[in-house]
């Protein structure tokens, strides 16, 4: 196997619960679970040779049959959606060359962001997207943190694009009166040769992990690069369901995109 796309899903959230299944209307007033409109994405991403949703609860499997997706059954034990792809890498009828971690919180993820993510990792062992933020995502980010909620994710980087730090704060940190440095958005995708999955697993959370909630810094707290992609959104939206909050502004994403 060359690519597979592996889209983790859980039902246990202490901020959503159940975020999986919650109904997305589109453009046309049609709704459909995250789930499925996370998996549509996949299924858009040109040159991969399968597709799974990964999870350890059944009602999440049963819905995903519904829409005729395969399902990988993996274990109750897994901490993140990194530790569920490491863990369904065993029930593959084959080792792939590349994993990508398409979560399934990101409906509005473009299928190009995928395809650059895997043309970009290059010969690093970890890849992901970063994305400068706009305006209007700047201000979400800090409506959401002024409201208390902790959303989507930002991420520093070195000048060749490898991941120095990611935080669910906005950095980096901008004194008054200084002009504002670019913020760029982490997009929540993966790439991993099975390799580096095999080794994650193999370390426990770290402070930083265990503080910040991002699975991604168990990489860099055990000295693994995380190659960092830059993307550009070419007149898309982008914005991931973290929150119940975030239910309108995806929907109202996908009028304007005009997705069904």
């Amino acid at each position: 196997m060359g690519t597979v796309i592996i889209i983790p899903a859980r039902f246990p959230s202490i901020r959503f619960p159940g975020k999986p299944l919650q109904p997305l209307r589109g453009a046309s007033g049609v709704a459909k679970s995250l789930l499925q409109r996370t998996h549509d994405v996949a299924l858009k991403v040109p040159d991969i040779d399968a597709v799974y949703i990964a999870t350890d609860d059944e009602r999440i499997a049963e819905h995903a049959a519904t829409f005729g997706a395969a399902v990988l059954m993996t274990s109750d034990q897994c901490r993140n959606g990194t530790e569920r792809c490491e863990d369904a890498l065993d029930k593959l009828p084959a080792t792939p060359d590349l994993v990508v971690n398409l979560q399934g919180d990101a409906p509005l993820t473009p299928a190009h962001f995928v395809t650059e993510l895997i043309e970009g990792i290059g010969d690093a062992a970890v890849a992901t997207p970063a994305l400068l933020c706009d305006d209007e995502t700047l201000a979400r980010f800090r409506q959401d943190r002024a409201a208390g909620r902790v959303g989507g994710t930002t991420v520093v980087m070195t000048r060749e694009g490898r991941g120095l730090y990611f935080s669910k704060e906005v950095i980096p940190y901008v004194a008054e009166g200084k002009p504002a440095p670019p913020v760029y958005h982490h997009v929540g995708l993966y790439a991993y040769r099975p390799a580096a999955l095999r080794r994650y697993v193999g370390f426990e959370p770290g402070p930083l992990e265990t503080h910040e909630g991002l699975e991604q810094l168990r990489f860099l707290e055990n000295g693994i690069d995380v190659q960092c992609v830059t993307v550009e959104a070419r007149q898309s939206m982008f914005w991931e369901v973290n929150n119940p909050e975030d239910v309108p502004r995806v929907e109202a994403a996908l009028a304007k995109l005009g997705i069904d």
